[in-house]
């Protein structure tokens, strides 16, 4: 006969010449010399050296065991005294009842969408993570799910979790924020064959992000490409002359044409313009070359006026002095007073001639 003994929180499965026979607890025991005893601690998960089934006839046993059972389409996240511990893969688990308080969920691998009741923090856990796909839409954007291919649902902003298995789940998303596109440095021929180049710009936003992401490709191309065809359109029923007078109406016109094109894309066209127009050399020279001849012309023109104007007022001028004796006499003085501003001094000589001569300036003659 031996003797063992059973503490608190263990339990002894005792076989006889290698055959289960029975479970004890906490005590003393006396057993045969063809027995014996395996002790198992109970705060750990119960790994039996024999095949749990057999273990299982035991009622007194199965009573003390909670079994888990995980499928090869499923995982279960285990929880000990309500913290998370691991995820159980596909198999059979035993946990002894009573002193650890151990809680399951179980997951079905096989649904498209996380479900069950996980919390986000558990989810993103890297014993979790590898049964999961992630997907965020930030909270300018919104996305559509599509499952093996097919349109599902659109998803406002938000972060969404679904379980990793042969479906493909895959999610496009759409930037909902104004955006810019611009035509930069391109190359068209007005009407009268002169080469030029335009750098044109588009504000747009998508209001449809269906029409945008499944009903067109590349819808952005799309509107790069129409934007293309629109300023062609114009531009090339313009001689470069209109062109550069009317090149405020461009915008108008793009703008127009535009959007019910832009509707079908799913986008709206929120404002276009002109950023530059960018013309060849020779060309440049030539504009040039006609401003500064426009120019002078201009100038020419001033310059005759003014001088014609100047003339009439001098003859004007002639005629009153011709008809009036006095007032000729006061535009002399004026002169001689214009004169003498600039000299210093006078020196005097000739006795009453000087004083003679100055009264021929200075009293007038009846």
């Amino acid at each position: 006969m031996k003797r063992i003994r059973i503490n608190t929180g263990k339990i002894g499965l005792v076989f006889r010449n290698g055959n289960y026979k029975n479970m004890v607890t906490e005590g003393a025991y006396w057993l045969f010399p063809n027995e014996d005893s395996f002790e198992y601690d109970m705060t750990k998960p119960f790994h039996p050296s024999v095949d749990l089934n057999i273990l299982l006839r035991d009622e007194q046993l199965a009573n003390m065991l909670t079994i888990v059972e995980v499928r090869d389409n499923e995982i279960v996240l285990q929880y000990e005294n309500g913290n998370f511990k691991t995820v159980l893969a596909p198999g059979r688990y035993a946990y002894w009842k009573g002193v650890t308080d151990y809680t399951f969920i179980k997951a079905d691998l096989s649904k498209i969408e996380v479900t069950e009741n996980i919390d986000k923090y558990t989810i993103m856990r890297k014993e979790v993570l590898p049964y999961v796909r992630v997907f965020t839409v930030e909270s300018f954007e919104k996305g559509i799910l599509l499952i093996d291919g097919k349109f599902s649902k659109v998803l406002d902003t938000g972060v969404y979790y679904f379980w990793k298995n042969p479906v493909v789940v895959s999610v496009l998303k759409a930037d909902l924020r104004q955006l810019q596109l611009e035509v930069s440095g391109q190359e068209i021929l007005t009407k009268d064959k002169a080469a030029l180049r335009i750098n044109f710009f588009t504000q747009y936003k998508v209001v449809d992000i269906i029409k945008a992401l499944i009903d067109n490709k590349d819808y952005d191309k799309q509107l790069y490409i129409l934007m293309q065809l629109a300023l062609r359109e114009f531009i090339g029923t313009l001689s470069l002359d209109e062109l550069l007078e009317k090149k405020e109406s461009i915008s108008a016109y793009v703008l127009a044409t535009l959007k019910d094109k832009a509707y079908n894309l799913g986008v709206e066209i929120r404002d276009c313009g002109v950023r530059d127009i960018i013309l060849p050399g020779e060309v440049k020279e030539i504009m040039n070359q006609v401003l500064v001849a426009q120019k002078k012309a201009e100038a020419n023109v001033i310059m005759r006026r003014e001088e014609t104007a100047s003339t009439r007022s001098l003859l004007n001028t002639a005629k009153l002095m011709e008809e009036n004796s006095m007032l000729f006499k006061l535009k002399e003085m004026e002169y001689v007073e214009k004169i003498a501003d600039k000299i210093n001094s006078i020196s005097l000589s000739g006795g009453n001639q000087v004083i003679d001569q100055l009264k021929e300036i200075f009293v007038p003659k009846k």
